[in-house]
C-alpha cells in the first residue's frame, strides 16, 4: 500500500514529465536512516541507468580538495600561484587595471568568489553555443586562454558577491593532480569510488568509455569529447543508486569530517541568470523560504545541480535526499524546480 507521502512525490514527478520538455527521468528518494525510499523511472530510466552527472562532479572535486586538506597536503587559504605556473595564471584576471591573478587563493575558487568570467556560458565562442551543433575538445590551457579574453566580474574574495564559473573547479581539478601525484580520474577513485565501493562511477578518460546521450529540447546528442574535456568542473557519469550513496557520504561524514561545514556553510547569492541558488564552499545552496516559494517552504536544500538536468540535494529540515536526472539540458532550472517542488511536498 502506497502512503500519502509517497503519492505526493509521485504526483510530483508525474506533473513534471508530462511536461513535453521531458522525454526520459529518474527520480530517487531516500531518508537519512533509510527508513523512507521511494524511486520512479521514466522513458526508460531507472536507478542503475547511467546519465551525466554534470556540475554534481564539482562535489567530488570538492571533496578531493577538502580530503586533501585534512591531511594536511593543501588549505584553503593557499594562493594558487603555489600551485599552478604564474605564465598560466597571469592576466586571467585583471579587474579594473589590477591583475589579482596572483592573489587568487583555493577558497576564492571553491566559494565560486574569485570573480571570474564563465567561458561556458560567456562571450560569443562559448562552450554552450558550440556544443549544440559540434562536439570538440578542450584542454585546460584552451579554458585559461578563452577566460583570459573575458572580463572579470570584481575583485577576488568582494564581500556578499559570488559568480558562478565553471573555470574555479577546472583550476581545483589541476591542483588535486598536482598534490596527489594522481591523475583527477585515478584520484576520484583512490578517494571517493573504491572507499564508497560504487561501481558505475567515472570520470570517463576516453571514447571507449560508456557516456551517456542527453536530449537537448527534442534533440538527442552525443558530445564524448565534450564530456571528457569537462572533467573537474562537469565530466562525471554515476546512476541515480550510486549518487545516492555518495551525496549521503558527502553530508554524512563518510568520506571527510563533516564539522567542516561550519566553516563552508557561507552562502553568496550567484548572479541572476542562476535564480534563487546561492553557493557555500563547494556546493550549492537554495533557500526555501520566501517568494520564490511563495512562502510556503521551510529550510533550504543543499547540494547541487547539473546542466543536463542532474540533482543531488539534501534536505535537512526533513532529513531526506533527491537525486536522480531530467535529462534535458535547454532548461537548467529544470532540476532545481523539481527538487523544490519536492521538498515543498515532504510537508
Amino acid at each position: 500500500m502506497r502512503s500519502m507521502k509517497t503519492e505526493k512525490y509521485e504526483k510530483v514527478f508525474n506533473k513534471f514529465t508530462d511536461s513535453k520538455k521531458i522525454h526520459q527521468a529518474i527520480l530517487l528518494i531516500e531518508s537519512a536512516n533509510g527508513n523512507f525510499s521511494f524511486c520512479k523511472g521514466y522513458g526508460g530510466k531507472e536507478i542503475d541507468s547511467p546519465f551525466l552527472m554534470a556540475s554534481i562532479t564539482k562535489l567530488f572535486t570538492t571533496t578531493c580538495i577538502l580530503i586533501l586538506q585534512e591531511q594536511g597536503k593543501l588549505s584553503l587559504n593557499d594562493k594558487i600561484i603555489k600551485y599552478i605556473d604564474s605564465n598560466t595564471l597571469s592576466g586571467i584576471h585583471v579587474y579594473r587595471g589590477r591583475d589579482y591573478s596572483l592573489e587568487l587563493t583555493i577558497s576564492d575558487l571553491l566559494f565560486q568568489t574569485s570573480g571570474l568570467p564563465d567561458a561556458f556560458l560567456e562571450g560569443k565562442d562559448s562552450v554552450s553555443n558550440r556544443i549544440i551543433n559540434e562536439d570538440f575538445y578542450f584542454d585546460f590551457s584552451d579554458m585559461i586562454t578563452t577566460v583570459k579574453k573575458l572580463k572579470p566580474h570584481f575583485e577576488p574574495g568582494r564581500k556578499g558577491k559570488a559568480y558562478y564559473a565553471d573555470i574555479n573547479f577546472d583550476i581545483l581539478g589541476e591542483i588535486i593532480e598536482k598534490v596527489s601525484g594522481l591523475s583527477l580520474s585515478k584520484a576520484y577513485k583512490k578517494y571517493i569510488i573504491t572507499p564508497l565501493g560504487l561501481m558505475n562511477t567515472y570520470l570517463p578518460e576516453s571514447e571507449n568509455d560508456k557516456i551517456p546521450q542527453v536530449y537537448y529540447r527534442d534533440q538527442v546528442i552525443f558530445r564524448p569529447k565534450l564530456i571528457i574535456s569537462s572533467r573537474a568542473s562537469g565530466g562525471g557519469i554515476s546512476t541515480a543508486r550510486e549518487l545516492m550513496i555518495f551525496i549521503k557520504a558527502f553530508f554524512g561524514g563518510k568520506l571527510f569530517n563533516k564539522n567542516i561545514f561550519s566553516s563552508l556553510s557561507n552562502y553568496n547569492k550567484l548572479q541572476i541568470s542562476m535564480g534563487p541558488i546561492c553557493y557555500g564552499g563547494g556546493y550549492m545552496q537554495i533557500p526555501l523560504k520566501g517568494i520564490v516559494s511563495f512562502f510556503m517552504g521551510k529550510g533550504e536544500l543543499i547540494g547541487h545541480s547539473g546542466s543536463t538536468g542532474s540533482f543531488a540535494f539534501y534536505y535537512p529540515t526533513k532529513e531526506l535526499f533527491f537525486v536522480g536526472d531530467v535529462n534535458q539540458m535547454a532548461d537548467a532550472s529544470l532540476p532545481i524546480r523539481l527538487s523544490m517542488q519536492l521538498a515543498l511536498a515532504a510537508k
